[in-house]
């Protein structure tokens, strides 16, 4: 029998933190402890210290890099220029289609992390609150009032959040062709053929 290969001994800050993201996406927070981690990356335990004072310090990186990674991208499509409303929809609805964009997977971890963690849930809110509040300007710059931006920002971030947190299942061709629907039911308008077009085009061979 071959015996299993020596840890190898530090390996980067980078690695540790993806190890960790990986470890609380499939086995909860709980999960996530140095042992554990230097298990799944064949690493030496010591070399965890080289780069994180201690599992808190894991915990808080962790958050950072999820609000960064996940919140980031939305506000980053919410201010891309956009002709009309529907081509706003779709600039954004590209996050939840693209994993390189957003990672549904991790999002969810977090969530269940913070019904655990008063810490982490004053964080998840503050990032909804900033996520809300980013879709919320995009209806005000296509001319609805605050109060209505509001709603229709609130309904977007709630709308997609409850669909990752429902599991659901769905062929991707499915989904892709009854994106331009969600669009029509946000933006209180139909979407044109040519922005209907040009966003399946960016998605075709994804």
């Amino acid at each position: 029998m071959s015996k299993s290969a020596p840890p190898k001994q530090r390996g980067s800050r980078d690695l540790w933190l993806a190890g960790a993201n990986e470890l609380l996406v499939t086995r909860g927070i709980d999960g996530v402890n140095i042992m554990a981690l230097s298990r799944h990356l064949n690493l030496s335990r010591t070399g965890f210290y080289w780069f994180f004072k201690d599992l808190e310090e894991l915990h808080i990186a962790m958050a950072e890099h999820w609000e960064v990674t996940n919140t980031s991208s939305i506000i980053e499509r919410c201010e891309m220029p956009a002709d009309n409303l529907c081509q706003a929809m779709f600039n954004l609805i590209d996050c939840w289609l693209d994993p390189t964009l957003f990672d549904a997977d991790l999002d969810m971890a977090i969530r269940d992390w913070a019904r655990k963690s008063t810490a982490i849930k004053q964080r998840l809110d503050a990032v909804d609150h900033n996520r809300i509040k980013a879709v919320t300007a995009v209806f005000l710059r296509h001319g609805y009032t605050p109060e209505q931006a509001q709603v229709r920002g609130a309904t977007v971030i709630c709308t997609q959040t409850g669909y990752f947190s429902m599991d659901i299942q769905e062929d991707p061709d499915e989904r892709l062709r009854r994106v331009q629907y969600y669009v029509e039911l946000f933006a209180g308008e139909a979407p044109s053929q040519e922005d209907i077009a040009a966003f399946h085009d960016r998605h075709r061979d994804k």
